[in-house]
């Protein structure tokens, strides 16, 4: 079953094109990473998908229902501008968040002592916002974002103000929420975190979706024809990409004391497949 359905969507402002007849789905419980350069229309589907922006044309649906004020309770939207009260503490400022979620007040508390400990804020739930690294105004914005409990968790840019201890942090944290049964969908430059987490894609380029799917099917479609081969002559190991076509007769032609350890398909990097994607429709 698809959480999300896009079909035709159009977004026209004034002279610019944001969206173009734009169709996808995002399954249930998938990790969905919306690629694309910065200009592409990402941002213009998230903030229809969340019913901040109305479609020229073309229409959503959600739980195959046509999209409505009443899903945005099942929501969860990071954007990619910080949404933070700079002058509230941190604590304060997630209370707010939750009382405007109509969360009852005792499991609000609860709620947000556990995310609070979770994410290591504990000595700065008193700091006013603004006094706080983006880093960690990031964690308070990622914590105001799943308060609620939403459904499906949309993420824009997620990981900026990151370093890598903290990156790995939300990544681990996006995945046990998926474990949980939430739908995750996040527009990233960050390749490796696509890499990584997604079970499907979909680059949008110039307004247009150039292509969609299951990572692991547009992996095998897009395939390098290269072998990665790893040998080891004299203790050192020594790594050699090699045409498919061209392995067998590179082994044989080895000398006897030079040993193989492993033959492996070099897969197409998603960064290599978003780099000449764009390059090829520009």
């Amino acid at each position: 079953m698809n959480h999300i359905e896009v079909k035709n969507l159009t977004k026209q402002y004034n002279n610019h094109l944001a969206l173009n007849n734009l169709s996808l789905a995002i399954p249930r419980n998938s990790i969905f990473g919306l690629l694309g350069p910065n200009g592409a229309g990402k941002t213009s589907l998230i903030r229809i998908i969340t019913q901040i922006l109305q479609p020229s044309a073309g229409e959503v649906l959600f739980n195959n229902e046509p999209l409505q004020p009443k899903h945005l309770n099942a929501i969860g939207y990071l954007p990619e501008e910080r949404g933070l009260y700079r002058k509230m503490f941190v604590k304060e400022h997630l209370i707010y968040i939750a009382n405007l979620r109509e969360i009852p007040k005792q499991e609000a508390l609860e709620k947000i002592d556990f995310w609070i400990d979770r994410f290591n804020l504990q000595k700065w739930e008193k700091a006013e916002i603004g006094s706080l690294s983006k880093g960690m105004q990031q964690k308070v914005q990622f914590i105001a974002t799943i308060l609620h409990d939403p459904e499906l968790i949309i993420l824009d840019e997620p990981f900026s103000g990151f370093d890598p201890v903290n990156q790995q942090l939300l990544t681990d944290e996006i995945k046990r929420l998926h474990s949980l049964g939430k739908t995750i969908v996040f527009s990233t430059h960050r390749m490796e975190s696509v890499e990584e987490i997604c079970s499907h894609i979909a680059f949008i380029h110039k307004a247009n979706c150039v292509l969609k799917g299951e990572l692991n099917d547009i992996k095998a479609t897009y395939d390098t024809g290269i072998s990665t081969i790893t040998t080891i002559q004299n203790g050192k190991p020594t790594t050699q990409e090699i045409p498919f076509g061209e392995v067998k007769s590179f082994i044989g032609a080895l000398q006897e004391n030079i040993d193989v350890v492993s033959v492996k398909k070099k897969e197409v990097s998603i960064k290599e497949l978003f780099i000449s994607l764009v390059n090829e429709k520009d």
